[in-house]
């Protein structure tokens, strides 16, 4: 059995202050791939995903989605979630 799995996730440091949106592709419980929009780049763990980072680093169109993803991923999100985990009792 083959497994590949894309996960995004965001960290909030003080609401939406300070956000960091990180993305990361598995395969078989390996992660190959992964952007942090802290470092702004895509980071590559083997040698053929290492080309694969570059490529993507170099489509300044695509760069641009990963980078403004902390605006339109994570801070829509939390806005859409804070109520119902702050107003709970």
């Amino acid at each position: 059995v083959f497994q590949r799995m894309t996960k995004s996730e965001c960290y909030f440091i003080n609401g939406t202050e300070k956000v960091r949106y990180v993305q990361r592709a598995i395969y078989n419980r390996e992660q190959f791939i992964m952007f942090d929009s802290d470092v702004g780049h895509f980071v590559g763990f083997t040698p053929y995903r290492e080309k694969l980072a570059k490529r993507w680093n170099s489509n300044a169109v695509f760069m641009e989605d990963r980078r403004t993803a902390v605006d339109w991923f994570c801070r829509c999100w939390y806005k859409n979630f804070t109520p119902f985990f702050t107003e709970r009792r």
